[in-house]
């Protein structure tokens, strides 16, 4: 059974600016920007035959959205490497994809304006089917270049062992 702690102070919800993403037991530099975790369930219609005015759904297939982490450019080849497991040129005809390892689990952590962990999220059999490796360059604008990956998964599910922070307060001298 499942179990949640209740922070009886906290009223204000957990903003959106303050998160981790973490692969293979390391936190990626730099991920200014992670796109929504989303699912879709389908609707199956139908109806009774004797019922003609009105028909019944029930659950179908369960979709999980593609999740788009992104960062600026730096010299750090996480994404990069993570991309060229899925297909790497020049690495000859049958071998462009890493079979074993291109999947991956990566959690999405969540903290309170403290910097307190106070949600999480695994993702399961991540892998990369988009990569941006530079944006469009302009020498006329004044912007951070960015890249991203854009990550297909088979689910997420919050990860329950993460409970609501005690907060911190401050006490006057």
């Amino acid at each position: 059974m499942v179990q949640f702690s209740v922070n009886a102070q906290r009223f204000d919800p957990y903003k959106n600016f303050k998160f981790r993403v973490r692969w293979d037991g390391k936190y990626v530099a730099g991920v200014s920007k992670v796109s929504s975790i989303k699912r879709m369930t389908e609707v199956v219609k139908h109806r009774d035959g004797g019922d003609p005015s009105s028909s019944r759904k029930s659950p179908g297939r369960t979709e999980f959205e593609a999740i788009t982490l992104e960062r600026g450019v730096t010299h750090d080849v996480e994404f990069e490497q993570w991309a060229n497991k899925v297909w790497n040129y020049g690495s000859g005809l049958g071998a462009e994809v890493s079979l074993k390892d291109f999947r991956k689990d990566l959690i999405l952590e969540v903290y309170n304006e403290a910097g307190q962990l106070a949600i999480a999220y695994k993702v399961f059999r991540a892998w990369v089917s988009e990569y941006q490796a530079l944006p469009d360059l302009d020498a006329n604008a004044n912007a951070v270049a960015i890249q991203h990956i854009k990550l297909e998964n088979e689910g997420w599910e919050r990860d329950f062992e993460v409970g609501e922070p005690g907060e911190p307060s401050f006490t006057e001298p």
